[in-house]
């Protein structure tokens, strides 16, 4: 059973960057496809980003499209979200998540799609 793990949250200013890491043990990040959410207080997890297991498909949101990029560091097992330009309305709790490789059509937005979680990093940004 695969354990994700994550780090590089951390406080930045308005337009600064970081870069999530989402490492995994147990598993490899081949197998999975690897998304990342966010989350604040008081309201529903969102999703943010996918890397497809399949074939190496991306995703984003619409909010962080041209801003953020996941890739994928097979040397270290490791998914990793690099965020620029951040905002003030970035700040929440990030959370990488896995599902399973598998033939069905992965709708990547969903919680629901995902069997591993990992406990989130804080990310805050000041204006």
């Amino acid at each position: 059973q695969v354990q994700l793990v994550e780090s590089g949250g951390g406080l930045v200013q308005s337009g600064g960057s970081l870069r999530l890491s989402c490492a995994a043990s147990g598993g490899t990040v081949d197998y999975y496809s690897i998304a990342w959410f966010r989350q604040v207080p008081g309201k529903e997890r969102e999703a943010v980003s996918c890397r497809r297991s399949t074939d190496g498909s991306t995703y984003y949101a619409d909010f962080v499209k041209g801003r953020f990029t996941i890739s994928r560091d097979n040397a270290k097992n490791t998914v990793h979200l690099q965020m620029n330009n951040l905002k003030p309305e970035d700040t929440a709790v990030y959370y990488c998540a896995g599902a399973p490789q598998s033939d069905k059509r992965l709708r990547w937005n969903l919680k629901s799609e995902y069997d591993y979680w990992g406990h989130g990093t804080q990310v805050t940004v000041s204006s």
